[in-house]
């Protein structure tokens, strides 16, 4: 057991990062062609009608912002300086677009010059009259412009350890984001044709094993391992842009800044699947929260669960019971105000089991009432009738649960109920400070309707 004790931590964390920790680099590595990143995922197989000649003068880091650092100043950029090389790339890539350069046009005219007048020298010894001209440069149709606009770092930061006598184990991580804007200007008009903003988060991750044991009298065992890893800016930087290159040409085509040579049915269901994934993109926040317009203004709800009693005899058992609930009004996305009948047993072991009807009345807060996930508490009054002895009992009751919606007209939630009587008398028997209580613990099913 001992043994367990101290290899349990180890063994978890590096079974969930052995792949890093596995092929960690021990010898010099040879030049290699560069990384993939996620590419063209909507575009593959789609083909232009015809390229559309672009130009590109500067696709520049616009944040201005240099590298973290602990230890001083850093005068290291955060972010590449060579996104317009990226951009050109992938534009290349696309097979969309044809490229031309601007980035560096004064040193393409000069070379121009150069060759004029090497050819004008040379016609001019031979005695020839006739000069060679070069063919006239492309022009852009259409230009390209934008850049990255921010590097936010530690948008979410986190970690989780595991010590126990001398041996353990921690992970740590942090996500950074960048974004991008990109437009397309037409040369004719001046007119913005398209913007697209895109952005990519990067995750940074560190892993540290550690063991300081005596495993015999004077003799001391310590170990420590561990390895970090930090997705590269550059390829970050890379992967929005595809993005962003992509997401232009599929928003040109839906607005017929240009046309496809591919078959209009399949070039209408890669429009469908971009539409489709750009919704749910829409209704993603930041920290990847899924966000809803909001829920329906009425709910009916189907309650079941098994409650605990507390009262003044020992021997609890546990029992079934089912409401349902219905909203009364909701003016507010946050608040609602419901109503809920149902059924249910109260026992102790040989001693009391009685079957009551049950009436409650509640004021609910739902604390994230856009997203997909949301927790919600309540608090309101009720009562349980005794058919029994035909009585009733006054209650108060309040809880917390957890609703996940799958849909907008459907969702499920856990929830947790504290029933508090106003007497002590629920079981026959009054003795104590404390008053006959019990505890609902069920699951709803929520359904949202206009």
């Amino acid at each position: 057991m001992k043994k367990w004790s101290i290899l349990l931590p180890i063994l978890i964390v590096f079974l969930s990062s052995c792949g890093s920790y596995l092929n960690q680099p021990t010898q010099i590595q040879s030049a290699r062609f560069g990384e993939e990143t996620r590419g063209f995922e909507y575009i593959t197989g789609l083909k232009p009608d015809a390229p559309i000649v672009v130009g590109v003068y500067k696709f520049k880091d616009q944040t201005g912002q240099y590298k973290a650092s602990e230890t001083g100043i850093n005068y290291s950029t955060a972010v590449t300086q060579g996104a317009t090389t990226i951009l050109l790339k992938s534009l290349e890539d696309s097979k969309w677009f044809i490229p031309i350069e601007r980035e560096n046009i004064s040193n393409l005219l000069n070379e121009r010059q150069i060759i004029r007048s090497t050819r004008l020298e040379e016609s001019q010894k031979n005695s020839s009259n006739a000069v060679q001209e070069l063919p006239p440069l492309l022009f852009a149709g259409v230009l390209l412009e934008g850049g990255i606009i921010s590097y936010d770092t530690n948008i979410i930061t986190g970690g989780a350890g595991l010590k126990y006598f001398g041996a353990g184990a921690s992970t740590q991580y942090r996500q950074d984001r960048i974004t991008v804007y990109l437009r397309a200007i037409s040369t004719s008009s001046g007119k913005i044709i398209k913007t697209v903003y895109i952005s990519k988060t990067l995750l940074s991750q560190a892993i540290d094993v550690s063991l300081f044991r005596y495993v015999k009298l004077r003799r001391l065992l310590e170990v420590e391992t561990g390895i970090s890893q930090n997705e590269p800016t550059q390829l970050a930087v890379k992967d929005a842009i595809d993005m962003a290159v992509e997401s232009l040409i599929i928003e040109g085509l839906k607005e017929g800044v240009w046309k496809a040579a591919s078959d209009p049915d399949f070039v209408n269901s890669i429009i469908d699947t971009y539409d489709k994934d750009k919704t749910i993109s829409d209704n993603t926040r930041l920290f990847d929260r899924e966000h809803w317009d909001t829920r329906e203004h009425k709910k009916v709800v189907f309650q079941g669960y098994t409650s605990l009693f507390n009262g003044d005899y020992s021997n609890s058992n546990v029992n079934f019971g089912a409401d349902v609930g219905f909203n009364l009004l909701k003016k507010r996305p946050y608040w609602n105000f419901n109503q809920t009948i149902g059924a249910m047993y109260l026992e102790n072991t040989n001693i009391f089991k009685d079957y009551f009807f049950t009436f409650g009345t509640n004021i609910e807060y739902t604390i994230l009432p856009y997203d997909k996930v949301s927790p919600y508490v309540w608090i309101g009054g009720g009562g349980l009738f005794n058919t029994d002895d035909n009585q009733f009992h006054i209650k108060g009751q309040a809880g917390l649960g957890i609703e996940l919606l799958r849909n907008k007209k459907m969702g499920f939630s856990l929830f947790a109920e504290q029933n508090l009587f106003l007497k002590d008398d629920l079981d026959g028997m009054i003795y104590g400070k404390y008053k006959d209580n019990y505890w609902k613990f069920g699951i709803n099913v929520n359904m949202y309707i206009k």
